[in-house]
């Protein structure tokens, strides 16, 4: 008996080594669900500021971009925080080098997580299916406090007094639900975990993505008390609501055309509408003024090295579509229009003249989706007008049309540009009230360019227009001469 106590000792002891392996493995493997790796510097500081990053959105390299410059502009207000990124694990790795090697950014790779919620986003919605990565916040406890911020956001000062607040707060940009486009928190696995299971036995959630989630998991917000920094720099405990001047809605801005947010400094401004109204595309301003400031700290910071192979080849098709036209001018006048016995029936004339319309309506249409979203206002706006010119010059010299009248559309697009460009207006009522004004004003002048434009196209074809048949020898018309 004594010979076999070693034996069921050895045996109990392999047991819990067996049974240890397997909780550190199953461990192990709940980690790597979590976080995949860690990519860039290691942390510096206590504190962090945190945004998302994921794939499969026909605008992922627009916010690849605004993720950058949102995050550049915090080392422009002096930031005393890391800046982390919360990527999934399918964000090339050119952009994940880009954002660790040149904006010195912490890139958190992780899985996406599972949105329980997905049946309930349709349409445009659906970009918000992976939302719930935001999540992975709560699992950043290398720091103390975290603020968590959308790509959205333009910084105008410091905010560092944020990381005094509690253990969550976010700001009210409406009457009943606060906003998820920032908002302040205490790293915890525990929170993270519950929050988990939340998600898997499917908490209420109002909107299907991170903000209803959120919402349900903090439902007595409304009702916690206003975050004042403290004066000694000490952190608070608890949530609370966040002062509005730290998620100016850009449409307050629009109505005065200068922040003045009583509620709190005048800190962040957020762009939560229309998403095809964002700051980052070019053709956000001059139609939302905006648009020029965050294109102001993108031209400081990264440039537009990436747009400029693609406008440059759009101008130089312009140019050759331009001399092209010309060039071949007076050849197309004569296969255009030649004298022939038998007139034209209604059909034809008919689908000449949608060809007409057509081809105008592309003219305009097809310069502006080629431009690069994300290029400079600015010359996003030269390179359209541009374009327009060029393909507008085509339609003249193809239909033989009267230029001013083509033209009568391209001139009212630039006096718009002037119109909303404007700088001095006193509030934007005012600045709504000019350019519905200019738009009354025009509009007669538009339908009259229209009207002389098919009267001179239906006098063209009384003229008995015709197309010849390949390989039908062309005459020599007095019609013909006169060009």
């Amino acid at each position: 008996m004594a010979a076999g106590l070693p034996q069921v000792s050895e045996r109990r002891l392999a047991a819990v080594l067996v049974l240890l392996l397997a909780v550190t493995a199953a461990a192990a493997g709940e980690r790597r669900g979590l976080l995949a790796r860690v990519e860039g510097p290691a942390a510096r500081h206590r504190h962090a500021y945190a945004a998302m990053m994921y794939m499969g959105t026909p605008r992922d390299y627009e916010f690849y971009v605004a993720v950058r410059v949102m995050m550049r502009s915090l080392t422009r207000v002096r930031a005393d925080a890391d800046r982390v990124l919360i990527a999934s694990a399918d964000v090339p790795r050119d952009w994940v080098r880009a954002m660790t090697e040149e904006d010195g950014m912490r890139v958190v790779i992780v899985e996406n997580l599972r949105n329980p919620y997905e049946s309930n986003l349709g349409g445009i919605n659906r970009r918000f299916k992976l939302t719930l990565n935001k999540l992975y916040a709560w699992t950043l406890v290398d720091y103390e406090r975290v603020v968590m911020i959308d790509s959205d956001n333009i910084f105008l000062q410091n905010t560092d007094e944020l990381f005094q607040c509690g253990q969550f707060c976010a700001v009210f940009i409406n009457p009943c639900y606060f906003h998820t486009g920032l908002f302040v928190l205490q790293p915890s696995m525990d929170v993270f975990k519950g929050m988990l299971h939340d998600l898997e036995i499917g908490r209420e959630n109002s909107d299907g993505a991170d903000q209803g989630f959120l919402v349900g998991c903090y439902p007595d917000l409304l009702d916690k008390p206003m975050f004042h920094p403290p004066e000694n720099d000490t952190k608070l405990n608890g949530t609370y609501r966040l002062p509005l001047g730290y998620q100016m809605d850009a449409s307050y801005y629009y109505l005065k055309l200068h922040w003045h947010v009583p509620c709190g400094p005048n800190s962040v401004i957020t762009f939560p509408s229309a998403p095809w109204f964002k700051p980052w595309y070019w053709w956000s301003w001059p139609i939302l003024p905006l648009g020029l400031s965050w294109h102001k700290q993108r031209w400081d910071d990264l440039g537009y090295a990436a747009e400029m192979p693609v406008i440059l080849m759009e101008i130089l098709m312009y140019i050759v579509i331009i001399a092209v036209t010309r060039l071949a001018r007076p050849g197309m006048t004569k296969l255009c229009y030649n004298r022939r016995p038998e007139k034209q029936n209604a059909l034809v004339q008919w689908l000449i003249k949608m060809a007409v319309i057509v081809a105008m309506v592309a003219a305009y249409s097809i310069p502006f989706f080629m431009i690069p979203r994300t290029v400079h206002p600015i010359m996003g706006w030269s390179v359209y007008l541009f374009g327009a010119l060029a393909l507008s010059v085509l339609v003249i010299n193809v239909f033989l049309l009267p230029p001013l009248d083509v033209l009568t559309t391209w001139l009212a697009i630039v006096g718009m540009l002037f119109v909303m460009a404007f700088p001095w207006y006193h509030d934007g009522i005012v600045r709504v009230l000019a350019i519905f004004g200019y738009a009354f004003c025009s509009a007669p002048f538009l339908w009259a360019s229209l009207v002389r434009m098919m009267d001179s196209l239906q006098t063209m074809l009384e003229r008995d227009p015709f197309f010849p048949r390949l390989g039908e020898p062309t005459q020599d018309t007095e019609f013909s001469k006169l060009y």
